[in-house]
């Protein structure tokens, strides 16, 4: 079931009054949370849900186990590897099998050796690398004592399949979600209206700006031949807006679905593409997934407290990991290291720091530095979206080999300019709407305009334009991972 689809328009009211006059019985409550969210995940497949019933029940009855044998390290130890293990394998399978063993059939040929692995015809199940990594943290949160185990297995389910953030995140922790499943939750009726403007503003960055994206996108992207390099670079510039409008957007609507069920969620993005540099990009860029190979990976190898080389290390080991969870393709691997690159020699030069442009005054403009530095950031990650976007690294080269040519410097096609006038207006607006609240926590967060007249007729121009190019129901590209 999609955000956007007119099943979900149906769904999300039901639910939501089922769930509110059962709130008097936390208990059912909680079973209702969990009823509803297989359903929600079920319709993709159903017999996915066995996948996520199994990560569940692992996850949950490692964490009695790890807190029975407190006093012995030896067993604590072996038993979150032995879960981290059985869902990491879990996630191997369905996720990189095929993917390691044609890569190491075909470098096997490329030495005149003639193999051929078994590859599996399977399916990937939606969202699996999300609800894993969830699961996971729990684990060794647990293992590290940061937090005690539960003992009821519906909340626990429930923190793992929650229907807002299940099938593309946030990536939550059990230290944050967990306990909003362990205590009674009240209705609060201004934290509901945010959370429709957060779902309203979600809706307008996936429908009116993401969708309209893709469609030039894939256009171009599909027939590399047919265009010059001017078009390769403008639809890097749109691919970086489709991905930006339909990931955050759909974070947006999870955010903001959670909190008409008295759920706060964690921040997954704050208007990446104001950064001045890499380093602050991926401090507001899919903030969860990040948090989570900083505190599991990258802390554990040494972090920043190591020696300049091993910082490296750390840095390219987390990037090649973020480029491999993404998918299985070399395309991610490359986009992972691509941003390695970029990133490493700030952290050994110790540039990466945090800018204030988000506690800067609202409404001021950047300064000319600013722009520069903003500018040029953008266009570096605009080049690491073209290897994302890239079917395959020979795709990838051929776009770039039209890009970096003298037809860099042509004019995009007539066609493209008279057919895109209302994605740019689109964009343009999502650009001056979140510097304006770019201090705040979600672009519709405009309380801090005193007319309600205009907040009111914002809500309904976005509300039109979403009606209007509604229809597609094209997919989450995040869904794939």
């Amino acid at each position: 079931m999609l955000f956007n689809s007119l099943e979900f328009m149906f769904f999300l009211p039901v639910v939501f009054c089922v769930y509110w006059l059962m709130r008097s019985a936390l208990r059912w409550q909680n079973v209702f949370v969990v009823v509803a969210s297989y359903f929600f995940y079920g319709l993709w497949d159903w017999r996915f849900l066995f996948l996520i019933a199994l990560t569940s029940l692992c996850s949950f009855a490692s964490g009695i186990a790890i807190e029975r044998y407190e006093g012995s390290a030896k067993a604590r130890k072996l038993i979150s590897a032995s879960n981290i293990i059985l869902n990491l394998a879990i996630l191997g399978v369905f996720k990189y099998y095929n993917f390691f063993a044609e890569s190491l059939a075909a470098m096997c040929r490329s030495f005149g050796w003639e193999v051929d692995f078994a590859t599996l015809n399977i399916i990937l199940p939606v969202g699996i690398s999300f609800y894993t990594f969830q699961a996971l943290s729990y684990t060794i949160d647990v293992y590290r004592q940061q937090m005690k185990a539960t003992h009821d297995p519906i909340e626990f389910f429930a923190f793992i399949s929650f229907f807002p953030q299940l099938v593309a995140g946030p990536i939550e922790r059990a230290t944050n979600l967990l306990p909003q499943f362990q205590r009674p939750r009240t209705f609060d009726y201004d934290e509901a209206v945010d959370g429709m403007r957060q779902i309203l503003w979600g809706l307008f960055k996936k429908i009116v700006i993401a969708d309209n994206c893709a469609l030039l996108v894939d256009g171009i992207y599909g027939d590399v031949a047919r265009f010059n390099g001017c078009d390769m670079f403008v639809a890097g510039v749109f691919f970086a807006f489709q991905i930006y409008g339909d990931f955050s957007g759909y974070s947006d609507i999870a955010i903001g679905t959670a909190k008409l069920f008295g759920i706060r969620l964690k921040d997954n993005f704050l208007t990446p593409y104001f950064s001045h540099d890499i380093a602050e990009f991926w401090k507001r860029w899919h903030i969860s997934l990040n948090k989570w190979f900083v505190d599991y990976v990258y802390i554990p190898l040494g972090g920043s407290r190591v020696s300049k080389p091993k910082v490296a290390r750390n840095v390219f080991v987390i990037f090649l990991l973020s480029g491999l969870w993404h998918g299985a393709n070399w395309t991610y691997v490359c986009w992972g290291l691509y941003h390695a690159l970029l990133f490493a020699p700030l952290i050994l030069l110790g540039k990466n720091k945090k800018y204030n442009v988000m506690e800067a005054k609202r409404g001021a403009l950047p300064s000319l530095s600013e722009m520069w530095a903003m500018g040029l950031t953008f266009v570096l990650v605009v080049l690491g979206w073209i290897i994302f976007r890239a079917d395959s690294i020979a795709h990838a080269y051929d776009i770039f080999s039209k890009m970096f040519s003298l037809s860099l410097f042509s004019t995009p096609h007539i066609w493209f300019l008279e057919y895109r006038v209302p994605t740019l207006l689109a964009i343009a607006t999502c650009i001056i709407v979140e510097w304006a609240n770019r201090n705040n926590r979600h672009g519709l967060d405009i309380t801090w305009v005193k007319s309600r007249f205009l907040r009111v007729l914002v809500y309904y121009i976005l509300l039109s334009m979403i009606i209007l190019y509604s229809g597609k129901n094209v997919t989450f590209i995040y869904f794939q991972f």
